[in-house]
């Protein structure tokens, strides 16, 4: 009977090197944590990254890893995905990685529901190259980079990936390991691209970007938690909710003016129209966490997969060799 895996199992022998308080060493950890409850041998677990704070993860991982080239994780993890199937295939990005130089290669992998888990750690700052706006930055954002303020109106991770009709997407925040490990077997056990969004302090260049999300004294009045079949409720006395006015949301009170939770909508992972309509909340709408989306597609990698094994039983396995030497051919001197 094998041996049962643990933490030690996923824990490489390089030290780990981010800036002390920043949220990657909390989501390393409970990725480390979370791994060995997969069953899955360290030897068959393959995390890869492009370029970014977030991109030092697969040193940290004992498995195998590759820390490619800015934004093109997705693709090589595509091409790795697809010719070794039985691989469990991680991409860790993050806001800048995967939404400005990667942006195209993100929706493309996710429009196609290759089966792989994908981790955007989003601090809403370039951290790595000290402290630039990022696409998520907010609007009027001081930074090196945009010193009166930027322009920009930021990408909103979530409905991007709805936007590609990716089939699986949720949201966590780096301190929440409780939610954060459901999330991550939540993601794990989808098949097809699983978009996780972390959302993760930067102490050095954005300190408290989510502050409102992870102070335990206000938090539970601006997370509104998403439970598939359950009613939209939040608050730190649980008596928050929301309701449709028309075809608008909004925020209120359960007791007040006869409000009860039969009022309440009631959240279903499979409605596209609702995981839009909370993606998009702002404030002072509370920030939905959890899973918005999750239905069942056919993989790429699987298709694929597929066309090949049929073009092999109709004509035969393939010569290369024959092939480049197939029909008009010259030789250079």
């Amino acid at each position: 009977m094998a041996t049962a895996l643990t933490r030690k199992d996923f824990v490489s022998d390089q030290e780990v090197r981010w800036c002390p308080g920043c949220g990657d060493y909390a989501i390393l950890a409970q990725v480390q944590k979370t791994m060995p409850e997969f069953g899955i041998e360290p030897h068959k677990v393959v995390f890869i990254s492009g370029i970014g704070c977030s991109s030092r993860f697969p040193y940290y991982m004992n498995t195998y890893g590759f820390h490619t080239i800015h934004g093109r994780a997705p693709a090589i993890a595509t091409g790795l995905k697809v010719t070794r199937p039985d691989l469990d295939v991680w991409v860790v990005t993050g806001d800048g990685d995967g939404l400005s130089i990667g942006g195209n290669h993100l929706i493309h992998v996710l429009r196609r529901n290759v089966d792989l888990k994908i981790l955007l750690f989003n601090n809403r700052i370039y951290g790595l190259t000290k402290g630039q706006y990022s696409p998520t930055s907010e609007v009027g954002k001081i930074t090196k980079s945009t010193p009166a303020g930027s322009v920009d109106f930021p990408f909103n991770p979530i409905t991007v990936a709805l936007g590609a009709h990716a089939t699986f997407v949720a949201r966590s925040v780096d301190v929440e390991q409780k939610h954060l490990g459901e999330m991550l077997k939540r993601a794990h056990e989808h098949r097809g691209a699983s978009f996780l969004e972390i959302l993760q302090n930067c102490n050095i260049f954005n300190d408290g970007a989510f502050n409102d999300l992870s102070d335990k004294g206000i938090k539970a009045d601006h997370q509104l938690v998403l439970e598939h079949g359950k009613p939209l409720i939040f608050g730190k006395n649980r008596d928050k909710g929301i309701r449709m006015v028309g075809m608008r949301p909004e925020v209120v009170t359960l007791g007040q003016n006869g409000v009860t939770e039969k009022d309440l909508v009631v959240h279903d992972e499979t409605n596209l129209a609702l995981a839009f309509m909370l993606g998009n909340f702002e404030a002072p709408m509370p920030t939905p966490v959890g899973v918005f989306y999750a239905v069942s597609r056919p993989t790429y990698d699987n298709a694929m997969n597929q066309q090949l094994e049929e073009a092999k039983a109709k004509q035969g396995p393939g010569d290369l060799a024959k092939l480049l030497q197939k029909g008009d051919t010259w030789s250079v001197n």
